[in-house]
């Protein structure tokens, strides 16, 4: 018994060491939260590289790679205006190797791995009827993602979680009350830190957007699409994302924000 004293008390120690780093600059946006990252950002990035060649090579054996070049070009486009405003929130951004493909199928999505690997799925650009400051909204959202590393900070928040199961394991307390915990974290931590990486990247995405000279406002029309969509994604404290009013509200606070940096940004 007195092992596992022990053992509790320098896993927790080993835990308390930890010192939350801030990994972009706050931006117009005021982005500021710092986060415990505890994998290495060259590890995500070499994970994600060999997942992303996985994925662009299955698509492109399987002929749905960039199959409508004209739309390729817009999405190419939009991202060569808005990597150099990735600079304003971390200079070293601006060096990643950024890749931009359109994967031919019909998944409403878009992702931006980390180091700038992106891809968006013809379907999210074609039911929506994306214009191109639509899709520099989108775009500068899943960027800012991975800006603020939240890939590496999911994966280290799992960390944690895991850790503090063991810690109960080790202290003798039984399924149950392991199984208690797991869903409070689940609901209490996991989820909200989720929904938060989606606020600050929805801000974030604006001030790229505005930056490189696309309307922020368009943001809010992207969720006002998504919103006609209907369906129901379940109650927000359960959910991995905001509620689809929740964030046209913030959108239309924040695109307001950023407005004088898209007016100056026209004048260039």
């Amino acid at each position: 018994m007195g092992g596992q004293r022990i053992a509790v008390a320098l896993a927790c120690a080993a835990l308390a060491a930890c010192t939350p780093v801030r990994t972009t600059a706050p931006g117009t946006v005021g982005v500021e939260r710092q986060a415990l990252l505890l994998v290495s950002s060259s590890q995500m990035m070499a994970g994600a590289k060999q997942s992303y060649d996985q994925v662009i090579g299955q698509a492109r054996s399987q002929g749905r790679l960039n199959t409508d070049p004209a739309l390729a070009n817009r999405v190419r486009m939009v991202g060569q205006r808005l990597v150099p405003q990735t600079a304003v929130f971390r200079p070293d951004a601006v060096s990643w190797d950024w890749e931009f493909n359109v994967i031919h199928e019909k998944t409403l999505n878009a992702w931006c791995m980390p180091g700038g690997k992106i891809a968006f799925y013809s379907e999210i650009i074609e039911r929506l009827q994306l214009d191109d400051e639509e899709i520099a909204a989108i775009m500068g959202h899943e960027i800012s993602h991975a800006l603020r590393e939240h890939g590496r900070e999911r994966v280290s928040q799992t960390l944690v979680a895991r850790f503090g199961l063991n810690v109960l394991q080790l202290a003798g307390s039984g399924p149950v009350v392991a199984g208690q915990v797991a869903n409070a974290v689940q609901l209490g931590w996991l989820l909200p830190n989720s929904r938060e990486h989606e606020t600050e990247a929805d801000r974030m995405g604006v001030e790229l957007a505005a930056r490189a000279g696309y309307d922020p406002r368009a943001a809010v029309r992207v969720w006002q699409k998504m919103s006609k969509l209907g369906g129901s994604s379940g109650p927000e404290f359960a959910s991995t994302h905001p509620s689809n009013e929740r964030r046209i509200a913030d959108l239309t606070v924040y695109s307001q924000k950023v407005q004088h940096l898209y007016e100056g940004a026209k004048k260039l």
